[in-house]
């Protein structure tokens, strides 16, 4: 058998990589449990809120805000109860809408080839 590359820690050390991101994100400076708010317009307009705010961010504030949202989705993954992840999808439309996005698919100048 070969070897890994990388050698396996012994054990965990704590807490999770991407939980620290989402506490100490230089993107954003979130409010509290904002990602267990039971409503879709609850959490657009806190992440809104933490995105127009801060000022550490490199990106537009929609862009920081969805980000945000979408890496929280994605590393939660399997244990995010249905309901929950009906309540972050639906977070992403209020957040088109709250910044004026139609949802439609933006194009860069660049052309494909």
């Amino acid at each position: 058998m070969k070897a890994s590359a990388r050698p396996r820690l012994a054990g965990r050390r704590g807490k999770k990589w991407s939980q620290r991101v989402t506490q100490t994100s230089n993107a954003l400076d979130l409010e509290a449990k904002v990602f267990k708010l039971r409503s879709a317009r609850a959490v657009a307009a806190s992440l809104r809120r933490s995105a127009l705010r801060s000022r550490r961010r490199k990106a537009t504030a929609y862009q920081s805000a969805m980000s945000m949202l979408n890496f929280y989705i994605n590393r939660a993954g399997k244990g995010l109860s249905r309901s929950q992840r009906r309540v972050l999808e639906g977070a992403k439309g209020e957040l088109r809408k709250m910044f004026g996005r139609d949802g439609a698919p933006v194009r860069s100048g660049r052309s494909r080839r």
